[in-house]
């Protein structure tokens, strides 16, 4: 993989019904749907809106043999009216309904958490060696029968690991760990390659998006080392809803997309199914615009794992730097006003020239070198050609404008390493600013320079929507990569204000797991499995919580997607049953079975009683 040069993942081709997926063949978009696979209508009338609105893959989830057994209904329906889509089961628990999907549909999601394995207990269990490999010996006998299945129906299968439904047996070897969930991974891909079976996608997913991306690349490293090149499927767990759903979906999704790899994607947004696609074709879509792009000459530094979550080190400049949190810097230079979102106050503006008229007092100003003036709460930022200006400038801070291009300029880093009291705001212009940026970073740390260095990027789009998968694409991977002291996110374009802009660089610092605004809500897309009505829950949910800013809590549509998926979360709200709810403390539950018109309250007394409530 090249960290600078953008370059699709080799794979082999994997076929899902007449669909190739693969490093060769152009990134497919899924969803899955959330009716009832026993409602045969429902379902089909849904999966024709999905294909409407460009899903080339469609999962359902199969949660019993009936259920499986109905697929075929469905498939059946779906081909009478001329589509051609693949379909894609979905299993938990039940090895059987797995076999049963399998000679109905084209492909089958099974997950090694749950398939054979008996669910986590949360109990400390040490298995001896022997132990172990006699519950390897377990999902053998499972696992081959299924997979002989597939071979005679010409089914694929996707082995799904998720970081929070990991089996009692991996936990007790590997813990809660990217290590965990690549030999869980591993274990089966073994089994399915002595059996000669090839026709599989593999996916790694989290709503942890620095786990799952750091999961994913040491899985191709130790798929290599293995000679093994299957397909990968992306997605980012219980991502949510709305902006905060699209932003995170962008950031862990965008920046395995600018690594090249990934050769099928889903956004899982709480919304309806219809919803998910135009987002990940758009991420899709902007990825791709860096085929073939001028090359980017760089040298990875040996100080850098991309399977480690170590920032890069740097001093510190004021609030800038070393453990600080990653600052935003607000772009006001373009008459886009001097309003300030309360919510999301920015660590500084930059306002060019000149001082907007109605800037709130007390704000940190940033201006151009030539305007600025020594008063308090008041900033230099000197272009790339004042560079020898910056030493002498007696200013506590000051910000200097570099890119790519003018730090491998002869002498360049020398100057940087005797500055003071200067942070650097890295632009670039470059078509695959990731790259350029990223080789900026390579360069200072093969260097031994620690200046802090803000990303700065600029962009023209008129629809919050695609600013913010353009901005969280290009700054999460930066970010996830453990690079950067803050960002500053410009858009020419006047129709999207300013406060929201701000509210879009908080969104992505969170969704980095860098620096956290609000609370963070992990809520699941939904399934044919859910119990309630995710989105008006979700709405609820979100009204009662939303001021507890340093709390993530999960809204979760069942049991099976429930204390695991949300293994982040600090509290739960889980379907139970039909119009009942039960309450989590992290991954144990603490009351079950509450009818939903009680569950707030509940859960707000719950909150409460653990000294984690603050009045709204």
């Amino acid at each position: 993989m090249n960290y600078f040069n953008y370059k699709r993942r080799s794979t082999i081709d994997v076929y899902v019904g007449a669909i190739p997926l693969g490093g060769s063949h152009p990134i497919v978009v899924q969803t899955m749907t959330n009716t009832n696979t026993l409602n045969t209508e429902a379902s089909v009338e849904q999966c024709e809106r999905i294909i409407e609105a460009g899903g080339q893959l469609i999962r359902l989830t199969a949660q019993g043999v009936k259920h499986a057994e109905n697929l075929k209904n469905i498939h059946q329906s779906l081909r009478d009216k001329g589509y051609t889509v693949p379909l894609s089961a979905d299993i938990h628990f039940n090895p059987r309904a797995a076999e049963t999907a399998a000679k109905y549909v084209e492909k089958v999601r099974i997950n090694p958490g749950n398939f054979v394995d008996r669910a986590n207990t949360l109990q400390t269990v040490e298995y001896t060696d022997e132990e172990y490999a006699k519950e390897v010996k377990k999902i053998e006998a499972k696992f081959i029968p299924f997979l002989n299945i597939c071979k005679e129906h010409g089914a694929a299968v996707r082995i799904g690991v998720n970081h929070g439904s990991l089996s009692e047996r991996i936990m007790s070897r590997y813990g809660d760990t990217p290590e965990g969930m690549v030999e869980s991974c591993l274990e089966y891909l073994r089994i399915a390659l002595a059996q000669d079976f090839t026709d599989i996608v593999i996916s790694l997913k989290s709503s942890n998006t620095l786990l799952m991306t750091k999961s994913v690349r040491l899985l191709i490293d130790k798929m290599d080392a293995e000679d093994m090149h299957f397909p990968l499927h992306l997605g980012v767990t219980e991502a949510g809803g709305g902006e905060d759903g699209r932003i995170k979906s962008a950031v862990g999704i965008g920046a395995l997309l600018s690594d090249g790899i990934g050769d099928t994607i889903r956004v899982s947004l709480s919304e309806d199914p219809e919803c998910e696609l135009p987002v990940a074709q758009k991420l899709i879509d902007y990825v791709s615009l860096r085929q073939n792009h001028p090359t980017i000459e760089a040298k990875l530094s040996d100080k850098f794992s991309p399977y480690s979550t170590d920032r890069r080190k740097s001093h510190q400049v004021r609030n800038i730097g070393r453990e600080t949190l990653p600052i935003v810097i607000t772009d006001r230079s373009n008459n886009n006003g001097s309003a300030i979102n309360p919510h999301f106050i920015p660590d500084y503006v930059y306002v060019g020239k000149e001082i907007p008229e109605g800037m709130p007092k007390g704000m940190k100003l940033i201006l151009d070198y030539q305007a600025w003036t020594d008063k308090i709460d008041q900033y230099p930022l000197f272009a790339s050609a004042q560079m020898d200006l910056v030493e002498a400038c007696n200013a506590e801070l000051k910000f200097l404008s570099l890119s790519y291009t003018d730090l491998i300029k002869e002498d360049t880093i020398h100057k940087l390493k005797q500055l003071k009291n200067t942070v650097v705001i890295l632009e670039t212009n470059h078509i695959n600013g990731v790259g350029e940026q990223r080789a900026f970073m390579h360069t200072l740390l093969n260097n031994d320079c620690t200046i802090p260095v803000v990303f700065h990027q600029t962009y023209s789009e008129d629809e919050p929507e695609d600013l913010q998968i353009k901005a969280s694409v290009d700054f999460g991977t930066l970010l996830l990569d453990g690079f950067g002291n803050g960002i500053m996110l410009s858009n020419d374009s006047i129709a999207i204000p300013a406060v929201d802009v701000d509210a879009y660089m908080f969104g992505i610092l969170q969704a980095a797991r860098v620096r956290t605004s609000k609370t963070e809500f992990i809520s699941c897309p939904g399934c044919g499995r859910t119990l309630f009505n995710l989105q008006d829950t979700v709405a609820k949910v979100k009204e009662s919580f939303s001021h507890l800013k340093s709390l993530k809590i999960g809204v979760m549509g069942c049991i099976v997607n429930g204390p695991g998926e949300m293994a982040d979360a600090d509290y739960g709200y889980v379907g139970a049953e039909p119009g009942k709810i039960s309450l989590y403390k992290k991954k144990e539950r603490v009351q079950k079975n509450i009818p939903e018109a009680e569950a707030v309250e509940r859960l707000i007394a719950l909150i409460k009683e653990n000294g984690d409530w603050i009045e709204p």
